[in-house]
């Protein structure tokens, strides 16, 4: 039987996910906005299930607000993408995945489970019993199953299953079925990255300066000239700095998980230096 499923396209929907969203998708983070309009998405397929035939869907809950995401066209979308390994230029990274065979991605009505889980049926009341293996980041930590790696001099930004012991199972086999590392992805997720690395740069030659102009020679030479209020005009640009760095981070951000991640590491780096 057929469901004319309708509710969950009202422009209503759209307008609220959007806001709590912040208008990006819910997998990979990008502004969908700016390329496409936005696919109102089904974490748990209403019509169909393609790794279960005989399974009809979860129609009944089709409608239910907490199983309905805002999503690109490409993480929601099968589609044809070129896939990432490595490369140290975005130049050669697209010119090297034109020779490589694309591959598909995209959720559409993809919902892998545990093997020997049971498959959620309209008469269960909790969803505990069936284990999905595709993150879900209203409920999960996708921290907890994902790592960013910054791969390559310059450096490419990547993402990986976590490993801590093992690699994470739901971590691998979601960046394979949301495309998390297809090629125009990866590309947006570098140019963040190294927005962030030219910034860090400059945070830390600021640093340097601002400590040199406070040698007392140099505090004495400089005193009562112009030149006098340079180590302050100094110190605010890398104020400045440091806040559109941490600006990048804010959950109102495209790919603000890479930019929190590189941010903790660069924040390590100063406490070792």
């Amino acid at each position: 039987m057929a469901f004319p499923f309708k509710a969950y396209k009202h422009d209503e929907v759209k307008r609220r996910l959007d806001a709590i969203f912040h208008g990006k998708c819910a997998y990979c983070e990008t502004f969908y906005s700016a390329s496409a309009p936005v696919d109102v998405e089904h974490f748990r397929p209403k019509g169909s299930v393609s790794e279960d035939p005989a399974h009809p869907g979860y129609w009944w809950i089709a409608m239910a607000w907490d199983n309905l995401l805002p999503s690109c066209i490409d993480c929601n979308r099968k589609r044809k993408q070129h896939m990432v390994a490595s490369s140290a230029s975005l130049t050669e990274l697209r010119e090297n995945m034109k020779r490589q065979p694309s591959t598909q991605s995209g959720k559409q009505d993809s919902f892998p489970i545990k093997d020997g889980s049971p498959r959620l049926q309209p008469e269960d009341v909790v969803y505990t019993a069936e284990q999905a293996l595709l993150l879900n980041p209203c409920v999960d930590v996708p921290r907890d199953h994902l790592e960013f790696v910054f791969d390559g001099t310059p450096p490419v930004s990547l993402v990986v299953p976590r490993a801590d012991p093992d690699p994470s199972e739901r971590g691998a086999v979601s960046i394979q079925v949301y495309g998390l590392n297809r090629l125009g992805l990866v590309q947006e997720r570098t140019r963040v990255l190294r927005h962030l690395e030219f910034l860090g740069d400059l945070v830390l030659e600021l640093g340097e300066l601002i400590d040199q102009l406070a040698q007392p020679v140099v505090v004495s030479a400089l005193a009562g000239t112009q030149a006098g209020t340079v180590a302050q005009r100094l110190q605010l640009l890398l104020d400045r700095t440091v806040t559109e760095m941490k600006a990048m981070a804010s959950p109102t951000q495209p790919y603000s998980a890479i930019a929190e991640t590189w941010l903790a590491a660069f924040a390590e780096k100063l406490d070792r230096g």
